[in-house]
């Protein structure tokens, strides 16, 4: 194998050492066999046939009945401002990879920008395996060179979606549920993409304000121990602090856990009680969330209670199981992290001659695909995987034509719209599909038109091997 990592780098030729993307730069950021496999067909004359690559997953992860598809329009964006610039191309022929290619392969990239189709399941849409989430019809290396940046994008944000479509399942309609997350996501593009995601996917509210401004939403939270620590500290008492806080901050909620959660809850209600202070809402971020959340429901009554700390559907389902007197919960690291959504990107068809992987356990279906979904009583009957020429059969076809020749010819939708078909996908799934422990693994249809074609491609790509 070769090992393109052994180049000589100067530590000051960086142009960005503080590894900062914007739109610029989006071409770069892939991976390199992306670029070589695109110089290999250049030299062999094939870079302009038309492919077709689906996105999809083979399995779901571990304990998942569904997905929820999203991230499609950071994908749109990002096709959008697809181009290789002067710089860009002139560090590329720095490294010394590329000595070998065909010249043409430079003036491509100097030249070329994404031309192609996208076809793609709405945001919000629940999705299974073996069913692409979205398909790309393009110049083949345009679709070649945009696989890494589309599963990024694409895995990440259908994985939080999904979370957050759990634990609002979960956690209830009346729940309040707000999206903390930002200091554990895996970087600061990504807790931007997970509030997004966590949003569309049912939660109520970000505390990243960055995020919540871009999307036209306000930024949510409350406080953290350190003010309580340093007022109490610097002028007495935990009640210093909380009066401190609500004068600036007039009825917000309070972090009541950093000492004695009662005896904070105590003296609060005895304010409350008196008209001292009007108070919304108490956090609780440790201790027995149970018996504490019993126990100042007791005291405060008429002030709602959120919990806070490592939480995730599994553990909001024991406490609501358990009585717990919470009515909105902080979700963070276990949203923003987990077992990865592992999507792949594969070619199912090139010059108009379908294609398939059969290698064991990535056995991939041929030709360009459709899922047709049917409906009894607003819950979800059968889905269909046939080809994209199949007509529906009182079906509806999931994936839309959302670009044409490199031009978006629907824009893109706003967060309530997608929030609003999430909440509409996940209430038509059966419960057995959305249940926690032991969820019913959908089994997707194999359309007979398709089931020939797959016979078909095995016997051709079988004879060609041999």
């Amino acid at each position: 194998m070769t090992n393109f990592a052994d180049v000589n780098h100067n530590k000051d030729s960086g142009q960005n050492p503080e590894l900062n993307i914007n739109p610029e730069n989006y071409s770069l950021l892939t991976d390199l066999y992306q670029l070589t496999m695109t110089a290999c067909y250049t030299g062999e004359g094939i870079e302009q046939k038309q492919a077709s690559f689906e996105m999809f997953v083979r399995r779901l992860p571990e304990g998942f009945g569904y997905l929820i598809a999203m991230g499609l329009a950071q994908v749109l964006e990002y096709l959008s401002n697809f181009r290789f610039h002067a710089a860009q191309i002139s560090a590329l022929q720095k490294t010394g990879i590329f000595n070998h290619v065909p010249e043409h392969f430079w003036s491509l990239l100097a030249e070329g920008v994404f031309t192609g189709d996208v076809w793609a399941v709405p945001e919000g849409t629940a999705v299974f395996a073996n069913e692409p989430l979205l398909r790309i019809e393009a110049p083949l290396w345009q679709a070649q060179l945009v696989e890494t940046y589309i599963l990024n994008t694409l895995n990440y944000q259908t994985l939080i979606a999904t979370k957050a479509a759990r634990l609002r399942d979960i956690a209830g309609e009346k729940a309040t549920l707000l999206e903390f997350g930002t200091r554990r996501a895996f970087s600061p593009q990504a807790s931007l993409w997970a509030a997004r995601a966590a949003l569309a996917g049912g939660l109520d509210a970000t505390s990243n304000v960055l995020a919540a401004l871009q999307l036209g939403q306000k930024p949510s939270g409350t406080m953290a121990h350190a003010l309580v620590m340093a007022l109490s500290a610097l002028e007495g008492s935990e009640e210093k602090a909380f009066h401190a806080f609500h004068e600036y901050f007039p009825g917000a909620p309070l972090l009541i856990d950093t000492y004695d959660t009662v005896a904070a809850a105590k003296k609060l209600a005895e304010k409350v009680k008196n008209g001292e202070m009007k108070l919304q809402g108490v956090r609780l971020d440790s201790g027995d969330l149970v018996s504490l959340s019993k126990q100042v429901r007791s005291l405060l009554p008429e002030v709602a209670i959120f919990a806070s700390g490592d939480l995730d559907e599994w553990e909001i389902q024991r406490l609501k199981k358990e009585g717990a007197e919470i009515d909105g919960y902080g979700l963070g690291t276990k949203l923003v992290t987990g077992s990865p959504v592992n999507g792949v990107y594969k070619l199912v068809d090139i010059d108009g001659i379908p294609v398939m992987k059969m290698s064991s356990g990535k056995f991939t279906y041929p030709g360009k695909k459709q899922i047709f979904r049917s409906y009894s009583q607003g819950k979800l009957k059968t889905d269909r995987l046939g080809l994209s020429a199949e007509k529906p059969v009182s079906e509806q076809p999931l994936l839309e034509l959302l670009m044409k020749k490199g031009k978006q010819i629907k824009p893109s939708e706003n967060l309530t719209t997608i929030r609003q078909r999430t909440a509409a996908s996940l209430a038509s799934l059966p419960e057995e599909i959305r249940r926690l422990e032991h969820p019913f693994a959908v089994k997707v249809e194999i359309s007979e038109m398709l089931e020939k074609l797959t016979e078909k491609t095995k016997k051709l790509t079988g004879k060609d091997i041999n």
